[in-house]
């Protein structure tokens, strides 16, 4: 399966906007290399060019791709889901995309980027609903609790995000968070109001339904 392998603040400088993929480092003042050099990547950046219509679709799917960390055949599968669903397309596909599990962990503070709740996922440290689950994209629904497995919170990682020193988090209307149990539970399906960065998710759709 194809992954990206370069550095991550390119990404930012293609898509022309932070998007924080290197936890703590992208909201230190000075130390994000997007801020020193906010243009894109390659020897004709600084050429200015009409961007065609199929052009910005194209930039604002790949933007979204890449917050969320998933690659162009699982995006599309989350497009055509959401299209099946009653409602507004975009809106079902942020939906969906907020929903999964690395995500989950991401906004519950526990990681510091969506990359390393990814891994934090596949090395199996969290259950649902008292069951181990190792898949980064699997999907939470209201009433599913999510934790830390036993086995892991005596580890450096997950022991310092309690106590009066832990870091403070603030998580979205529609999940609680139990800092001393490091738990948290959904309360609801995210909605579009609850999404924490910009986005034109009508341009994706556009794209997708030619």
């Amino acid at each position: 399966m194809a992954k990206y392998t370069g550095a991550k603040c390119r990404q930012c400088r293609r898509e022309g906007a932070k998007l924080f993929l290197k936890g703590d480092k992208c909201y230190k003042a000075g130390a994000c290399p997007f801020e020193k050099r906010p243009v894109a990547p390659g020897p004709h950046a600084n050429i200015r060019k009409k961007v065609s219509e199929y052009g910005l679709q194209l930039r604002e799917k790949q933007k979204t791709k890449r917050i969320y960390g998933v690659l162009e055949c699982q995006f599309r599968h989350y497009y055509e889901k959401a299209d099946r669903m009653k409602g507004i397309t975009g809106d079902n596909m942020l939906s969906l995309l907020e929903r999964r599990l690395d995500n989950v962990i991401y906004r519950m503070g526990i990681a510091n980027s969506r990359s390393q709740a990814r891994q934090l996922v596949t090395h199996a440290h969290f259950t649902v609903n008292g069951k181990k689950v190792n898949i980064p994209s699997y999907l939470v629904k209201p009433g599913d609790v999510i934790a830390v497995r036993e086995a892991s919170r005596s580890s450096v990682k997950f022991s310092k995000l309690t106590g009066a020193d832990a870091p403070l988090v603030t998580t979205p209307e529609w999940m609680e968070r139990n800092k001393e149990a490091l738990e948290g539970k959904i309360l609801r399906m995210p909605e579009r109001s609850d999404i924490e960065f910009e986005v034109e998710e009508h341009l994706i759709v556009e794209l997708y339904s030619k």
